[in-house]
């Protein structure tokens, strides 16, 4: 069996360049990348699409083709569309039609074709359904994120709204999801609850029935248990020397447990609630320190420059909450700059007996509570969204309120206090549930009973000439009447 992944943004190669440390670099090229190379562990031929830079920036995307070692059937292929230079994912929209028909010329070319297309985000969403409108070949769509969520969290309105179209392209990215959804084989969602609350939006009504669950597939993301071990690695004995020298700078007493926040800063990560949390309770700053890992901030608030301004925002704001409550020597802020470094400081802070806390006001699915649970660390996560499912209610682990800070500081404080409980119960929860090896067991088992039974779709949306032609009218109206009616409430 051959399987493609079409993912037009970011990109692939065998060094992982940038991955993470980049907007369009983010958790969706790691899932795309981990569940593919499982798969052609299980003797599947696995192709993954991309896009082909030819930028002196950028010159680790320059080749044809690239490959993972010890990965035999397993091809990153970029196709050329969109000019040479790399463009950010919002830029993308108007050559997607290239990326497909580019696609199609690369297996007529080499005379072979897939039996199954797996598509993910909204702009490999579109480029699946025009990929099929041309060869018949069945896809399933991943959005990882959908772009009606985030109209919500960016306070769009009928006032701005013309605003943020140009510069995150809603109207064209709204119509892609709808189309990729509505024409998908079926749609593959992390949890119950992110099929029913995202896909469920009113902005989607007449794409998809929520309530059929032919359409639907819950397949969780998973975590590389190799790199997020708890047992020992040669990277430790230097890495931790690292992190002791970052906190023999900033804490008085380093010998407590700690309270570890390593989520992308963000806004709707909600590291503020936390710092709050901590900063308003003595008995969490008796018992605990405060870390935060930050990409590129080797010397704490003295690097905040570096950050972009949206970081900046942020870090400033942490900054006067530490000085607000006299904090200092109790919070340590540093550099943690990859994925192996990132698990070799879960592992030392196990050592500590230490919590990881997710305070994001939403979380679709929340895989960084899930590794941090891999390698020992008592979690910590909010209730909204995925923890709620992955965590079983608050079974594995604390689920907390991120508007509320007196639940937060009540839920670290229980995390804190049974960290060992905790400990051994998420990694139980990892190891049972959420590996790469389950994830892409569960990818192919469906393709295969969908093949075996395909279903054709009797209420598919037809696909306007924009996505062909993107000189056209874009659809705008499905967005606009909604933001009048919700500004009408």
């Amino acid at each position: 069996m051959r399987i493609a992944f079409f993912n037009p943004q970011g990109n692939f190669d065998k060094e992982n360049s940038y991955i993470t440390e980049h907007p369009d670099f983010g958790g969706q090229l790691i899932y795309v990348r981990e569940v593919a190379m499982e798969l052609s562990k299980l003797g599947v031929d696995v192709d993954i699409f991309t896009r082909k830079i030819n930028d002196n920036n950028w010159p680790e995307f320059k080749d044809d083709f690239d490959f993972y070692e010890d990965y035999h059937n397993l091809k990153i292929i970029r196709i050329p569309f969109g000019g040479d230079r790399f463009l950010r994912k919002e830029l993308l929209w108007p050559y997607l039609k290239d990326f497909a028909y580019g696609i199609n010329k690369y297996y007529e070319k080499n005379n072979i074709k897939p039996s199954f297309i797996t598509t993910h985000y909204g702009d490999g969403g579109i480029t699946g359904a025009i990929f099929e409108k041309i060869t018949g070949i069945p896809f399933s769509f991943t959005a990882h994120s959908l772009g009606a969520q985030k109209i919500d969290k960016l306070g769009v309105n009928i006032d701005n709204f013309e605003q943020y179209d140009n510069e995150y392209n809603f109207s064209i990215r709204i119509n892609a999801e709808r189309l990729s959804m509505n024409r998908s084989a079926f749609n593959i969602v992390s949890t119950n609850i992110e099929r029913f609350e995202q896909y469920g939006h009113t902005l989607y009504n007449g794409a998809i029935n929520i309530n059929d669950d032919s359409k639907f597939k819950v397949i969780p993301p998973g975590v590389n248990i190799t790199t997020f071990s708890s047992e020992k690695k040669e990277i430790d004995d230097f890495f931790w020397k690292n992190i002791e020298n970052y906190l023999k700078r900033d804490i008085k007493e380093i010998n407590k447990q700690y309270i570890v926040l390593s989520s992308r800063v963000d806004e709707k990560k909600n590291h503020l609630g936390a710092v709050r949390a901590y900063a308003k309770s003595k008995k969490l700053q008796e018992i605990s320190n405060l870390v935060i890992f930050v990409r590129g901030l080797k010397n704490g608030f003295k690097d905040i420059y570096k950050l972009s301004k949206k970081e900046q925002k942020i870090i400033g704001e942490i900054k006067r909450i530490v000085e607000d409550y006299g904090l200092y020597g109790k919070i340590s802020l540093f550099d943690v700059p990859g994925q192996e470094e990132l698990s070799s400081a879960y592992r030392y802070f196990v050592m500590k007996k230490s919590v990881f806390v997710l305070p994001a006001f939403y979380e679709p699915f929340g895989l960084a509570p899930i590794e941090a649970a891999a390698v020992g660390l008592a979690v910590v996560a909010t209730k909204n969204g995925g923890p709620m499912e992955s965590f079983d209610k608050g079974k594995y682990g604390v689920l907390i309120d991120p508007f509320d800070i007196k639940d937060m500081e009540k839920g670290i404080l229980d995390g804190l206090k049974n960290f060992d409980k905790y400990s051994e119960l998420g990694r139980k929860r990892v190891v049972e549930n959420y590996t790469w090896e389950i994830t892409a067991k569960k990818y192919l088992e469906n393709i295969n009973n969908y093949l075996k039974n395909p279903q054709k779709n009797k209420e598919y949306l037809h696909i306007p000439a924009y996505f062909f032609d993107y000189s056209k009218n874009i659809e705008k109206n499905i967005i606009i009447d909604y933001l009048k009616r919700k500004n009408a409430q």
